[in-house]
């Protein structure tokens, strides 16, 4: 588990993950090319949960989305 600061709307916060979610979240953001940091800020405005778990349900969607399509 690792955690890392990151901004968002303005305001530093941490989050603990994984390391394979930390992974797959820099290859997603590289692929779109966004950075990290807006990444994390798309999914954080539309989540319905805490943070770290709406991060790794947004991997795994992403990940079994690509697996199927």
């Amino acid at each position: 588990m690792k955690k890392r600061s990151v901004t968002i709307h303005g305001h530093r916060t941490s989050i603990s993950l994984e390391d394979p979610f930390w992974d797959s979240l820099n290859e997603i953001a590289t692929k779109r090319g966004q950075s990290l940091a807006s990444l994390i800020t798309e999914i954080d405005k539309n989540r319905d949960g805490g943070l770290s778990s709406a991060l790794r349900l947004f991997v795994f969607a992403e990940l079994t989305q690509n697996d199927n399509g």
